[in-house]
Order: structure tokens, then sequence, then C-alpha cells
């Protein structure tokens, strides 16, 4: 049975590896936070530049790039609390607000990739008989219904502290373990309807549309060829593979933990091992914010046009600015 582990917690720190971390932990966030600035940024406002009407997936995308620009005003506070050696300086309520803002971003990226992957689906196999769900209405409809959930599930950090008081520092969003049999099977179920039952619609998406091309091959060559219906199919891959390699380490290693914890009292070692996989886990799925933009590069064929309109820009102007100084110096 579960017990109450406040002993344990006093008597063991969990914190061993406090120094390297004030290192790595800040740089990595600093990174991420120029990275999806800039590339969800781009996003945005090549959308507005954009003047013809929008489709469904371009609505998709338009709001992970929002939900991924709101999550990096969280990231200057998470930068400062790791820099600081795990010390919260800004008081209890930011550490709600803050929590709050990093599993909204998580569960409203999940959502919203799913959703493309479903769109695409249904696009490719059902574009008939599946039209209405994807016209303009619907789509700002169930995108509403993201925001809504997601708010209503990650709300309840608001009201609950995350900030513990610590010999010579105060933790905020620290989870070094679940107390409660409660906790526990909400963990699991959240794990289950947040990370499980989305894993496996991208999965059956991906596996649908592959087939599809693989017979529309078999049948007509040439209709393969199609740039929209590769974009369609490379879309589908990368969210997977995003998914896989930013969402499923952490979640794999909650589920894990909570399934041992219902059986047997976690050892200080056992506290220690979760705190560092966890941050480590956490850090690769906020590392999603990264890659969003790369979904909308390969997927937008106008997007990928400007961008790399803007990138040759860019280098013409360094190459004549170049010229132009190695001209001054030379008649100098």
């Amino acid at each position: 049975m579960l017990m109450n582990d406040s002993n344990t917690n006093q008597t063991c720190d969990v914190f061993i590896y406090k120094e390297s971390a004030r290192i790595f932990f800040p740089i990595f966030y600093c990174l991420i936070f120029v990275i999806s600035v800039a590339g969800n940024s781009l996003v945005l406002w090549i959308t507005y530049q954009k003047k013809q009407k929008m489709n469904s997936t371009t609505m998709y995308l338009i709001n992970l790039a929002i939900s991924d620009t709101l999550f990096t005003l969280a990231l200057p506070g998470r930068i400062t609390y790791y820099i600081r050696g795990f010390d919260w300086p800004f008081g209890d309520f930011l550490c709600r607000l803050t929590a709050m803002i990093f599993f909204s971003n998580t569960y409203a990226s999940i959502a919203f990739m799913t959703c493309i992957s479903v769109d695409r689906y249904l696009a490719m196999l059902h574009r008939q008989r599946c039209q209405r769900l994807r016209k303009t209405k619907v789509v700002r409809g169930i995108c509403t219904l993201v925001w809504v959930v997601v708010l209503l599930e990650t709300s309840p950090l608001l009201f609950k502290s995350t900030m513990v008081d610590r010999p010579g520092h105060r933790t905020c969003m620290e989870f070094s373990n679940f107390d409660g049999r409660k906790m526990a099977y909400g963990l699991l179920f959240a794990c289950i309807i947040g990370f499980c039952v989305p894993l496996g619609l991208i999965l059956c998406s991906y596996s649908r549309v592959s087939c599809k091309l693989y017979k529309t091959a078999k049948e007509n060559p040439v209709t393969n060829k199609s740039g929209s219906n590769s974009r369609a199919k490379n879309m589908i891959l990368l969210i997977l593979l995003s998914f896989m390699v930013c969402f499923s380490p952490y979640h794999i290693n909650i589920m894990q933990f909570v399934v041992r914890r219902l059986y047997h009292e976690p050892s200080c070692e056992e506290l220690k091992t979760l705190k560092i996989s966890l941050q480590v886990t956490v850090a690769m799925m906020n590392f999603n914010s990264c890659l969003d933009p790369l979904i909308y590069f390969f997927a937008i064929k106008t997007y990928k046009q400007r961008v790399m309109s803007l990138f040759k820009s860019y280098i013409s102007i360094s190459a004549s600015s170049k010229s132009m100084q190695e001209n001054s110096s030379s008649n100098t």
C-alpha cells in the first residue's frame, strides 16, 4: 500500500546534482527560449502575412504555435530558478502559474498534434464523407474545446502549492514522490488519456495513410508523386517522431514509477533516481516547442517557400555587406 513518506522526504536530499544543474539547465532552457521564440514567432508572422483563407491543418498548426509561444513566457523564471540552484525567488502564486503554463503547453501540444494527424488521415482517406469535420467553423470549435479542456485539467495547479521550503532554498514544481493512492491512480489515468490514447491515434493515422499511399503507388505510380500526399505522410511522421522523442520518456517514466509506488515505499536511492530522470525527461518534453516549427516548415508549402526566401535574402545581404567592406578596405 501507499504510505505517507514525510519522514523520507525530510531525511532524503534528492538534489544531489545541484551544481551541474546550475550550468546545464540554464544553457539548455536559454537555447529553447531563443529557438522557440524565433521559430514560432516566424510561424505566426508568416501566417498573418498570408491573405488567403486558412484550411483546417493551418488552423491547428497556428494554435500549436500559440501554445509554444505562451510557454516561452514561463522560461525566464525557470532559468533564474536553475541559476540560483533550485531556489524559487518569485513567490508561491508565480510558482503555481508557471506549473500551469508548463503542463498546459504539454497537453495542448499533444492535443493539437493529434488533431493534425487525424485531420490529415480524414483528408486522404475520407475526404467526402468527413468534409464537414474539416470546415473552418467546426475546426475553430474543436480548437476552442481543446483549450477549454486543457485549461480545466491544469487549472487545479493554481489552487495547490508546489513550492516547498527546504534547507537553504525553496523549490518549485519538484515532484520527488507521489503520496496517496488517489493521486497515483489519477496520474495513471491522466497519462493514459493524455498520452497513450493520442499516441494510438497518431500511430493509427500514420499507418493508414502509409498503407493508402502504398496501394496508390502500386495502382498508379504517377499519382503517388503528388506533393500534397507526401507532405501529409511526412507531417504525421514528424509528429510521431516528435511525440516519441519529447513526450514518451516523461510519461513512461511517470507510469512505471507510479505502478511500483503502489506496491512498495520507495527508498532514498529510488527517489534520487526519479528526481534526475524527471529533470531530464521534462527537459526533453519542453524541447518540443523548438521542434513544432519544423512540422510547420514541412507541412505548409507557402511557409517553406517564405522561410527559404528570407534565408536567401539574408545570405545575399550578408554577401553584399561583406563585399562592400572588402572594397572599402582595398580602397583605403
